[in-house]
């Protein structure tokens, strides 16, 4: 019934306990997820989760703010997508919210980094998980310049204004909401989520991060995307089926390329 559209099942605090988290998933309706790589050295262990179960595809990336990681060429990604269940380029964006005393023009290795993973999704027609954090204008520049409207995929962990989602929407991206959408203080966001359509809405938990209230600060798992659906629904007035129908046609929508709707 539910799509965790993006989860870090492969970090330690959860690749620990897989079982538990499907059995957990499948208590809660939570029929698929879709498991992020954030670096190379971890795309084994992320692509064989996907490997092992016929609900879980994987991606291939480098998060923006990992360093001193091996460094990827768009060749390699393409090289990569190749495998097994790999159903989209990322994590991948910029991240300016930890400068550490470096400037904008510093972070051009960011810039560089995601001119790869945009190469990588021209060459073969995957969609982009986009992570952007305080270096919206720059991600929505380098998508424009570098993309030149042959790449979509999805804002991931949307938290940007109403004129960014607009902008990614007008650039046929789809918006993911995470936990933060239940956050006391996020009512931003919960606008931004009442303007963008519901066929262009995907949800997500970001797990291990952003359990979504009354869990905030708590471990997260993909169990608790249905806590999202239901202020998702909540915010556009309508029935909490109504949002998950919505959002897992939206999931195979974008996924389509790879037959996800058939669990291929």
């Amino acid at each position: 019934m539910y799509v965790d559209s993006h989860c870090h099942l492969s970090f330690p605090e959860l690749h620990s306990q897989i079982d538990t988290i499907r059995a957990d998933m499948a208590a809660a309706g939570v029929d698929r997820a879709l498991c992020i790589c954030t670096t190379l050295e971890e795309f084994d262990r992320v692509q064989a989760l996907a490997a092992a179960h016929d609900n879980f595809w994987c991606t291939v990336g480098v998060h923006p703010d990992n360093e001193g990681v091996a460094e990827p060429t768009a060749q390699r990604l393409v090289e990569l997508s190749q495998r097994e269940r790999v159903v989209a380029i990322g994590e991948t964006g910029l991240d300016y919210y930890r400068l550490n005393g470096r400037t904008v023009a510093d972070m051009a290795w960011q810039r560089e980094r995601f001119a790869a993973h945009i190469h990588a999704a021209r060459t073969t027609a995957l969609p982009l998980v986009v992570h952007t954090r305080s270096a919206s204008e720059d991600t929505l520049a380098v998508l424009t310049a570098e993309g030149g409207g042959r790449v979509g995929g999805v804002f991931h962990c949307f938290t940007e204004t109403m004129d960014v989602a607009r902008r990614a929407l007008d650039l046929g991206f789809y918006i993911s909401f995470s936990g933060i959408l239940t956050f006391r203080n996020a009512e931003e966001l919960r606008e931004v989520a009442r303007m963008v359509p519901l066929d262009r809405c995907l949800i997500e938990t970001d797990s291990p991060y952003l359990a979504p209230m009354p869990f905030r600060g708590k471990l997260n798992t993909p169990a608790r995307v249905p806590l999202v659906a239901a202020r998702l629904a909540e915010l556009k007035g309508l029935a909490l089926e109504a949002v998950a129908v919505a959002t897992s046609a939206n999931f195979e929508a974008l996924f389509a390329r790879v037959g996800i709707s058939d669990r291929s």
